[in-house]
């Protein structure tokens, strides 16, 4: 069942277009993540469902009925924000159930709900405490658990983890898999963290410029990118990318790059006319090889060795650099010569023009 509809969906400041026409249907119970650079307007996409921003046009459906013109409190939708948003002068217990008491739902109601939210987070210790008593965090399992005593028809979370550092990230990260896990209930988080995105969604949203790019599950994205956008934003570090050029034989295309090519057989590249393309490769997806075999080469400039994995950059003129992953013990140093070729399977072409993938 459909638990959020945007069916072209915009936003406009004055003359200034921001959300362009965006089409999306959100399941019950989904965990879904909208993804892109800065200023592509994930988190203005977010703040329309929850009603913090006004709709420009199109149609705005939670649970089958149109919100466009409900005040947030009537849309039964709870939000976490990136800066916890806590008052300062009431305690945990009294900011968990402040949004309870103003709805003025029963006291014991309130009370066993707070207690329950505060089990499952693990914050039962902290509940006669101030935020500022408190660490990161901390205050964003308050700001969770006051989402969760609301028991709303849907979660919307912005950016909730950007504040904390590295080790915080990962441990909240585990602790919103398992209470989704836990609660089933339908999620919509904006992050700029992939690892977020790609650890967390049932289905990944890449918005580009207020337009969607691409919509599917994480690996989708990953391994079949519908365009070089989605190509280059989905993954880390990100994919090699090379000018390639297309050249038609009858009704067969070939990519080719110096003196290789790759062969395009599907129906959509007899469709295709000759000129520039765009080859990409993940530096998983090189292998090293021998002089004779090798599709590029080049001097070890960088190799970043984290542990379960080493990364190679590579110098090969022209100013490019070249990724690649080296299994974790490999014995690689600085200024070593390095030839590689790609697992041709694993290889990605796009139409130059207009960035849509071709194989």
């Amino acid at each position: 069942m459909t638990a959020i509809s945007l069916r072209e969906i915009r936003k406009s400041y004055g003359s200034l277009q921001v959300i362009h026409d965006i089409d999306i249907e959100i399941e019950s119970g989904e965990f879904l993540v909208l993804v892109g650079p800065s200023g592509c307007g994930k988190s203005t996409l977010l703040r329309m469902i929850a009603g913090l921003e006004d709709i420009s046009g199109g149609r705005l459906e939670i649970g089958g009925k149109m919100v466009n013109a409900l005040p947030p409190s009537q849309r039964d939708i709870a939000m976490v924000f990136q800066d916890y948003a806590l008052y300062p002068h009431m305690s945990v217990l009294e900011n968990m159930a402040f949004g309870l008491k103003m709805r003025g739902t029963d006291e014991a109601v309130i009370q066993q709900r707070v207690a329950q939210a505060a089990d499952i987070l693990r914050i039962q210790p902290f509940l006669d405490r101030r935020p500022a008593q408190l660490s990161g965090g901390q205050r964003q399992r308050v700001a969770m658990g006051r989402a969760i005593v609301r028991e709303p028809s849907a979660f919307l979370f912005d950016e909730p983890l950007s504040n904390l550092d590295a080790a915080l990230r990962v441990e909240m990260r585990l602790e919103i898999a398992k209470l989704h896990n836990r609660m089933k209930a339908t999620t919509v988080y904006v992050t700029h963290d992939q690892v977020e995105a790609m650890t967390l969604a049932d289905r990944i949203v890449v918005l580009n410029a207020g337009r969607v790019e691409q919509i599917g599950p994480p690996l989708e994205l990953y391994h079949r990118p519908a365009s070089l956008f989605v190509a280059r934003f989905i993954g880390s570090p990100t994919m090699n990318t090379f000018s390639a050029e297309l050249v038609t034989h009858g009704e067969k295309v070939k990519v080719r790059l110096k003196d290789r090519a790759i062969m395009l057989e599907n129906e959509a590249a007899q469709q295709l006319r000759a000129g520039a393309a765009t080859l990409g490769i993940r530096p998983e997806d090189l292998v090293v090889c021998s002089p004779e075999e090798a599709w590029f080469g080049g001097r070890l400039a960088v190799a970043e060795r984290l542990g379960s994995q080493t990364y190679g950059y590579l110098e090969t003129g022209n100013a490019r650099m070249l990724t690649v992953e080296f299994p974790r013990d490999t014995a690689i140093s600085v200024g070593d010569l390095i030839h590689v070729r790609p697992n041709i399977d694993a290889v990605h072409v796009f139409e130059e023009a207009s960035g849509r993938r071709l194989n």
